[in-house]
């Protein structure tokens, strides 16, 4: 049974916090400080604060109670999170390039998903100090601040961040409307659950590190973060790829939904 919310906040949140503000100061030490950087075989770039920080939340995370399984972007996947109920679901920095470029759009996102679903998770900013957490039931907060997604419901003038693959389809469905260009996916989306942009998208082949916990902070904020068919993402399955996915506030969400389903599919 899943506990209540402030069970899960003072058991799960307060330690991922402390954690992930720890993580942030490992980034930032390196952050346009000459870090050493290559190519995985998928060719993606890492970089050395990449591992430093997955090695950093694997000890601290998991040391809260070891029975939770693991699933990172820089940790070699095993299967034996398929068995567990509950799982840690991170990406140590999410948004490399702009890492890389010095650019401040990257994140450091964990989430603890149950049987499938986050029920808490951090996202943290530290080139800009942002903090978003999110508990189930709970509700989101950015900086300890409570947040709502956007009340907006008009498709053609809703600020909608996305990668650049989508721009055509977003313009030929009626909307004209420019924003900066948000690289990280979890960044997107966090900025989607404290309002301060309508919607964003994701195109396909994100996978559960970049969206768990981004998801719950748009869910708690009152939003709605769906697959193309509307589904809610199901996480810590033998496939951590999705497909195309839109976060919204829950009025825009479905006219998203009816003007860019199908060509998102």
């Amino acid at each position: 049974m899943t506990p209540e919310p402030h069970e899960i906040h003072e058991k799960f949140l307060r330690p991922l916090q402390e954690a992930l503000r720890e993580a942030s100061e490992l980034a930032l030490s390196k952050f346009r400080n000459g870090v050493r950087t290559w190519n995985k075989e998928n060719a993606s770039p890492v970089t050395e604060a990449d591992l430093a920080v997955d090695n950093f939340l694997r000890e601290r995370l998991t040391g809260i109670d070891p029975a939770i399984g693991w699933l990172s972007e820089e940790t070699v996947d095993v299967p034996e999170r398929l068995l567990k109920d509950r799982v840690w679901i991170v990406d140590p920095i999410d948004g490399t390039r702009s890492f890389i470029a010095g650019r401040e759009d990257w994140a450091i996102c964990a989430a603890l998903v149950e049987r499938g679903r986050p029920i808490a998770a951090c996202v943290e900013l530290p080139a800009t100090g942002e903090s978003f957490a999110a508990v189930r039931g709970g509700g989101a907060t950015k900086n300890g601040q409570k947040i709502f997604a956007s009340s907006n419901a008009e498709f053609a003038r809703a600020a909608i961040a996305r990668p650049v693959k989508l721009n055509h389809a977003v313009t030929a469905a009626g909307n004209q409307v420019e924003i900066e260009r948000i690289h990280s996916i979890a960044v997107r989306f966090s900025r989607v659950a404290s309002g301060e942009i309508d919607a964003a998208l994701a195109a396909g082949n994100a996978n559960d590190w970049d969206l768990a916990a981004a998801d719950l902070l748009v869910h708690e904020a009152g939003g709605r973060m769906t697959d193309a068919g509307g589904r809610v993402p199901v996480y810590n399955l033998a496939t951590h790829i999705h497909g195309a996915l839109i976060a919204a506030g829950r009025e825009l969400h479905p006219r998203l939904l009816a003007a860019l389903g199908a060509s998102l599919q």
